[in-house]
């Protein structure tokens, strides 16, 4: 006998409810990176501790997010700022 597939998902890569929304755990990303942080560890210790994953995850999963439009449509300024910074960054080099 099989489980049910409803114990197999990650209810945080669903899509939030409405068509062509971002999903719950990119909603989750944005919402993380809307917030200032008091010292150095305290943003990697909330990416552990509230998202379950690892830094260097978050950042590849945000680096991807930074180019949907659905993110930029969820979150403008957000989104603008982030891609100044990796944009800043990418002329640096």
């Amino acid at each position: 006998m099989t489980a049910p597939d409803h114990e197999h998902h990650d209810p945080r890569t669903e899509p939030a409810p409405g068509a062509d929304e971002l999903s719950v755990r990119d909603r989750a990303l944005l919402a993380l990176e809307r917030r200032s942080w008091a010292g150095p560890g305290a943003k990697e210790r909330a990416i552990r501790e509230e998202l379950g994953i690892s830094p260097v995850r978050y950042y590849q999963l945000l680096n991807a997010l930074i180019d949907d439009e659905r993110a930029l449509r969820e979150d403008p300024v957000t989104v603008n700022r982030l891609r100044r910074v990796r944009d800043a960054k990418r002329g640096r080099r």
